[in-house]
Formats: C-alpha cells, structure tokens, sequence
C-alpha cells in the first residue's frame, strides 16, 4: 500500500480504494458496529474543538510538526490495518494542513467507506482520533477524508457561506443557517471570519447551527 506524506494548506486528494461490491455492507457495519462499542469520551472533546472559531475567537494553532505527523503516521498504520482487514485496496496520503493532521484514503471507488452523507466516515474518523490518542495520550484533531467527500463539502459550503455573508450585508440582519456537525460549522466560521464578518454557534446537538452577524 502507497504513502504519500506532505504539508499543505488544504487537501485536494482524489477517490482511491477497490473493493469487491460483497464487501459494501460488511464494512459499514463492522465500522458502525465498532464506533458504538467504543470509549468515545476520550474523542468527545475533539468533537467540540471543531465547532471553535466564532467570529474573531480564533482557535489557536500551530502545532509541533513532528507531533502532528507522527499523528498521522499512526493513523495511516490504523486505516492500512483496516483496509487490509476489510480486504480493499487504497492508498493513504498524509498532510498537516495547519494545526493539525490529515489523512485520505485515495483511489477507486470507496463509497462505502463514507455511507450515507458521511455516516461512515465520521465513525471511521473517531475511530482513528481515538487510536491516536491510545498511542499518544494526547486527543487528536486529526482529520479524515475518503474519496474527496470532506475537499467537496468543503467547496460547498465556502459557496453557502459565501451567499450568507451577502445576504448578511444586504439587509443588516443576523442570518441563521441550517444545523451542521462540527466540522460543517468550523468551515463556515472560517469563510466568514475570512470575508469580515462575525459568526457563532447557537443550539444543542444535533440541531446546532450557525447564526452569521451582521458588522
């Protein structure tokens, strides 16, 4: 199985793995099934560092780059275990994209490993942050993409907070969007920090939203 280990400001990694189609529903439920008997308190709080940028309340960043990527060498070695279990064939491609860790599974067609709007692959994704963690003793953010879903999301919604913003600015009023999961939320604060206005999270999970502020 193929690495590929850079830096970057964001990833642009294209589908990868092969699996034989009897394999789909096995690994979805091997996945789902194992996420559920898990200790997930140790990646709860990785969880909420995602929904942290509001407004000018900017995380702060910049972590050590050996950490980082001894984080990702660490997830790369979980995935390659689990491809290998599940019997697909994938490459994985390693980032640091800011402060944190990133990893892709790249190549054919892995749909299964992302599941309806990404079920799959935010379980796959704690899966991997906790595996970290049982290494490291320390909580991951590491992030997780399979196939492009999360550079494609992504793009899409940097174009729906784009339209918010605009919307903001035209009639002076505070625009609420629909709820998102963390990482959906964290996306949008950047691109309206990034186009200088205001944002923040208002709600309880599931139903948690972002609401942008007019200037």
């Amino acid at each position: 199985m193929d690495r590929e280990k850079h830096v970057s400001e964001q990833s642009t990694d294209e589908p990868t793995a092969q699996a034989e189609s009897t394999t789909d529903e096995t690994v979805e439920e091997t996945v789902l099934d194992t996420e559920d008997t898990e200790d997930t308190a140790d990646t709860e709080a990785a969880d909420d560092a995602e929904d942290t940028v509001e407004g000018d309340d900017a995380e702060e960043g910049g972590g050590d780059l050996d950490r980082l990527e001894n984080e990702g060498e660490i997830a790369a070695d979980y995935l390659e275990e689990l491809l290998d279990i599940a019997d697909l064939d994938g490459d994985l491609d390693m980032d640091v994209e800011g402060d944190r860790a990133s990893v892709s599974i790249v190549g054919g067609d892995v749909s299964q490993l992302v599941g309806r709007d990404g079920e799959v692959l935010e379980a796959l994704q704690e899966l991997t942050r906790l595996a970290v963690y049982r290494e490291t003793g320390e909580r991951s953010r590491l992030m997780l993409d399979i196939g492009g879903f999360r550079a494609n999301k992504r793009s899409r919604l940097e174009k729906l907070a784009a339209e918010a913003v605009a919307e903001v600015r035209s009639s002076g009023e505070r625009k609420a969007l629909d709820p998102m999961t963390p990482f959906e939320r964290k996306v949008v604060h950047d691109a309206v920090a990034a186009a200088g206005l205001a944002s923040e999270s208002e709600g309880e999970e599931p139903r948690r939203r972002v609401v942008v502020l007019p200037a």
